[in-house]
């Protein structure tokens, strides 16, 4: 089955699909989320991507990403793929939004406006073994050390989160975790 993503100007405004690949390939901006997981001591879940996907095969990134289906709400999109990738769901709440346009290996690119939330969680973890080959959790500081000294291991989005977006996405649960870490 073919997915589709929604179409978006840059203020998120919907105007139509594409097929996700294409999308992709021809890039054109559209709806996505990621989603960063913490546990209570501040610590954020990463995964590196199965050796099978797409794009970013083998390359460490955010707990959880993808596209909101054609009248799907970006939050319960963001929930289902947390269940589908990592066998978990949480309370997510929107952190903020961040739009990039990268280019990827292979003639890809992502043109995204995402959607970005966080959430805690200190259960079972059960990843698809289609989507993830690796997991673990990382002090936002250590990783962010990490992602300056080997920024070829992770994701473009990933090191663009990291290194542009820390305070936004990793400030609070940083601090509520440092005397942890």
């Amino acid at each position: 089955m073919l997915e589709t993503v929604i179409l978006v100007d840059e203020k998120d405004h919907p105007f139509g699909t594409q097929e996700k690949l294409a999308a992709h390939t021809i890039p054109q901006r559209h709806r996505a989320f990621s989603v960063f997981i913490f546990n209570t001591q501040g610590e954020t879940l990463i995964q590196r991507r199965a050796l099978g996907k797409y794009h970013s095969p083998g390359l460490w990134a955010n707990s959880c990403c993808g596209h909101p289906r054609p009248g799907e709400k970006v939050d319960l999109a963001a929930s289902r793929r947390l269940h589908e990738e990592l066998g978990f769901t949480c309370p997510l709440s929107p952190l903020t939004t961040v739009c990039y346009t990268l280019k990827l290996e292979k003639n890809m690119w992502e043109l995204e406006y995402t959607h970005v939330f966080k959430g805690t969680y200190e259960g079972a973890i059960e990843p698809n073994p289609e989507e993830v080959c690796e997991m673990k959790w990382v002090p936002p500081e250590t990783l962010r050390r990490d992602v300056l000294a080997h920024p070829t291991h992770y994701a473009r989005w990933f090191r663009l989160y990291v290194l542009k977006h820390f305070e936004d996405i990793f400030g609070s649960a940083y601090l509520a975790g440092s005397s942890r870490i």
